[in-house]
């Protein structure tokens, strides 16, 4: 019997993100610089993150206290081996499955992944530019190379496909009308989102933050889209040529208030807000043979306790330390 659990502000838990590896393919500037996340950084070792079981019995869990939508995550999840068999698993779960994705691993993957159960992608890409995506991403890797990982996600119905496009002044504003371009008109939803101080080692300023004001006024966006759900992170605008694009503004424009998402890192941590600087330890306690009522319990203490607000109190928060890695908890 799924639940309706609710936190202090009266935000229920609906949508649940689990990182499945918090490594990457990609060294991109604003989330993995490559001078901390280098080879000797202590990833987490393979016997500390959850197994394909563990995760799907905590999926149950949450699915049980109301959770109707599961994110996976990474790091780059399509560097977890053998994901689709971990797929399999939860789409037996009857909710929604997707994932977020750098996307040059999916003309690899996409068929497996769709086939397993996967319903749709969501794909990082950041610039069309190659040049600019080059100095972004620092990783080797082509805009060509993921706009092969959309193809191959389109031709086996990983979709409607969203593309997240995180923007950073001096960095890649100048992109924002060609990303349009290239799918706006497709079925593909475009979201630009606001470069955020997501943990401490990718050296954030608001000086940097190009605002969803200006994202919209470089657009040229007309009428707002009524949202199909009040935690829909994304403000959606249709455009006067057709189509739509979405903006995701959590540093000027925050959503807290709508916030239904709890995270779980890939060694079993719950996090209830993508600024946390702590998490409470789920898979110690799995191991250490703890019940699914017990568990249960432990899950909703913690979202009774929630009263995060972080994106609404920034300039009050400023020298919040020890902020988690977005590539440990997941964006």
């Amino acid at each position: 019997m799924r639940g309706d659990l609710g936190d202090r502000l009266g935000r229920p838990l609906k949508d649940l993100r689990i990182s499945v590896t918090d490594r990457c393919n990609f060294r991109c500037r604003y989330c993995m610089p490559r001078e901390v996340f280098g080879k000797d950084f202590p990833f987490l070792e393979r016997g500390g993150i959850m197994s394909f079981e563990e995760i799907d019995r905590f999926a149950g869990i949450f699915i049980d206290l109301g959770v109707e939508k599961i994110r996976l995550t990474g790091g780059e999840p399509l560097l977890r081996k053998n994901l689709p068999d971990l797929i399999s698993m939860l789409s037996m779960r009857g909710v929604e499955i997707a994932m977020t994705t750098n996307g040059v691993l999916l003309p690899r993957y996409a068929p497996a992944l769709s086939a397993a159960g996967l319903d749709r992608v969501t794909v990082s890409l950041d610039a069309i530019d190659e040049s600019t995506f080059a100095s972004i991403t620092d990783s080797g890797h082509t805009v060509a190379s993921v706009m092969a990982g959309i193809e191959a996600a389109e031709s086996v119905g990983l979709g409607p496909i969203k593309i997240n496009t995180v923007v950073k002044k001096n960095s890649n504003e100048d992109e924002i009308l060609d990303l349009v371009e290239r799918f706006s008109n497709r079925d593909i939803a475009i979201r630009f989102i606001e470069y955020m101080d997501v943990g401490t080692t990718n050296g954030w300023s608001m000086e940097e933050v190009v605002t969803a004001e200006e994202i919209r006024s470089i657009i040229g966006v007309d009428e707002q889209i009524t949202p199909d759900k009040k935690s829909d992170v994304a403000k959606r605008y249709r455009l006067s040529k057709g189509g739509e694009v979405g903006v995701i503004s959590s540093v000027t424009e925050p959503f807290c208030g709508d916030c239904t998402r709890a995270r779980l890192s890939a060694d079993g941590r719950l996090f209830t807000c993508l600024f946390s600087s702590r998490g409470v330890d789920l898979l110690t306690m799995m191991r250490a043979g703890s019940t699914d009522k017990e568990l249960a319990k432990a899950i909703e203490t913690t979202w009774s306790n929630r009263e995060d607000r972080y994106s609404e109190i920034r300039s009050e928060q400023v020298n919040t330390p020890n902020r988690i890695e977005m590539s440990y908890i997941g964006g």
